[in-house]
């Protein structure tokens, strides 16, 4: 049974929305590892012509998030632990100097940020979780000062927000995580420059390793088989995220 998708009104930026629609429903996982994507179906199933939607999995083979088919169409890509934990390598020096930066500035975050990802953490909603982590450090981006640190790590956050979706489903690290971002939102705050970044820096390892630990545990990690009933049937919300929009 083909799953229901909502249908996109006609626009300048479709390409956009089809974009963000297909890479949040693979970023959230109701397009999990091994489902093929073709053309036609995408743009039956969003009521849209098939011109966006080839743009738009150009942009999405592009970043890494889904690869050829054998024979015709693409496939979502597999999750990659060694991939992930080269994109962390990279985040967690991105995260120390936007840190250092900021807190040489003594910068104070919103503390609503810190309350939005406790709740959340509290919560079921996966994408509310990945949205509010992200926000957190994106913060920290932008109180650096440096437009170019959010602009070099926004690429990144694509694999991020995927493989974030995937692990937190079940993880234990969910409020231990808001509790490291609240002290390094302190040290922030108090111009503890070495001591931010140590800390932004401790807890993006962490999390690289338990996250690459996780991934070796999850069935999601790997491609299940092109004629998986399952991979192909699964629902996928259509509703594009503005707050993931590159």
């Amino acid at each position: 049974m083909t799953s229901a998708l909502a249908q996109l009104a006609s626009s300048p930026g479709l390409v956009d929305r089809v974009h963000r629609a297909l890479r949040d429903a693979i970023g959230d996982g109701t397009l999990p590892p091994g489902s093929r994507l073709t053309q036609e179906d995408l743009a039956e199933r969003l009521a849209v012509s098939r011109q966006p939607v080839l743009q738009a999995l150009r942009l999405l083979k592009h970043e890494g998030l889904v690869h050829d088919a054998p024979g015709r169409g693409l496939l979502v890509a597999p999750l990659d632990a060694d991939r992930i934990a080269d994109v962390y390598e990279v985040r967690a020096a991105l995260d120390a100097l936007a840190a250092r930066l900021a807190a040489g500035r003594r910068a104070v975050l919103d503390p609503q940020l810190l309350e939005r990802g406790r709740r959340a953490a509290r919560g079921r909603d996966l994408r509310a979780m990945v949205e509010a982590d992200e926000a957190f450090h994106h913060a920290i981006y932008a109180a650096s000062g440096n437009p170019l640190i959010a602009r070099s790590a926004q690429p990144h956050w694509v694999q991020l927000r995927r493989v974030m979706a995937a692990v937190l489903q079940s993880s234990p690290q969910r409020v231990p995580i808001w509790e490291e971002h609240a002290a390094i939102a302190d040290a922030i705050a108090r111009g503890a420059a070495a001591e931010a970044a140590r800390r932004i820096a401790d807890h993006a390892r962490r999390a690289r390793e338990h996250l690459r630990a996780r991934l070796a545990d999850l069935p999601a990690a790997r491609a299940p088989s092109p004629a998986d009933p399952p991979a192909r049937a699964r629902a996928l919300s259509s509703s594009p995220s503005p707050a993931t929009a590159p």
